[in-house]
């Protein structure tokens, strides 16, 4: 049975909204699938992802329809490679574009263009086989002209536009490949592990994250990326629950050895 998929998104605006978008029906247990692939029931896997845009203005090189140079991309929220959960992404760009569809099929999933106009940019995002078979939609609005609480400011070649939203993809009785990948992966959040539970061993969980070969840390842009902190929190906020888990497992074990002790004569 196919697994939920749960998308909690924050945009710049303000109060900001919350979204929720439910996939397909959760498991009942953990038996496996027509296809042999086991689930495990009740974990969660958390997944901050953030879509945006940065702009510069051309300046003096503008032409009447190519006046900024964008970028539009899908990214981890902390910067880190998010090609363990997402497999390709598919911009889906104004139709005046040349071959507006526009297909990544690698981190970091990002397209650059120039043109003259806003628009909206719908994107979808396949993700891994194991990890869930729906696809996810999403939209960003693309800005090129700057301006703050009171209205418009003067363009500069130097400072960009940037539009980024934030959103939270939740992944519950994940797929025990798609959970071994993932587990220990400084992009992926992981909430009600089992206590003592163990993941089979595998080369790709080891190594993925070290190749750090679709990060976006030493993006050309990333200077200007915005630092979201529910991402910091909800990370923090995993640490702090992982202590007292094993805090409570060595309580429990504890426990078991004292009530093992014969009584004292």
């Amino acid at each position: 049975m196919e697994s939920d998929m749960e998308v909690m998104s924050e945009t710049d605006a303000s109060p900001p909204q919350k979204l929720r978008m439910f996939g397909m029906g959760r498991t009942i247990d953990d038996r496996e699938d027509e296809s042999g692939r086991r689930r495990i029931k009740d974990v969660e896997v958390y997944v901050p992802i953030v879509c945006g845009s940065v702009a510069f203005f051309l300046g003096k090189r503008a032409t009447e329809y190519r006046t900024h140079k964008w970028t539009v991309y899908v990214r981890g929220a902390t910067d880190e490679d998010i090609g363990v959960v997402i497999k390709r992404v598919i911009f889906h760009l104004h139709p005046s574009f040349k071959n507006p569809t526009r297909v990544v099929d690698s981190p970091p999933f990002a397209l650059s263009e120039c043109g003259w106009g806003e628009f909206k940019i719908d994107i979808t995002v396949f993700l891994h086989t194991d990890v869930c078979e729906k696809k996810l939609e999403l939209s960003h609005v693309l800005k090129l002209n700057p301006e703050n609480e009171y209205g418009s400011v003067p363009k500069s070649i130097k400072i960009p536009v940037v539009a980024e939203s934030y959103n939270e993809v939740v992944f519950p009785d994940p797929f025990e490949s798609f959970l071994t990948r993932v587990y220990n992966h400084p992009a992926v959040h992981i909430s009600n592990l089992p206590d003592g539970f163990i993941l089979p061993s595998s080369g790709v969980a080891d190594t993925y994250h070290q190749l750090r070969n679709g990060d976006t840390k030493d993006h050309p842009l990333s200077q200007w990326f915005w630092t979201f902190l529910e991402a910091d929190e909800l990370f923090q906020l995993n640490a702090a629950r992982q202590k007292v888990q094993a805090d409570i497992a060595k309580l429990k074990r504890q426990l078991i050895m004292v009530d093992g002790q014969p009584e004292g004569r």
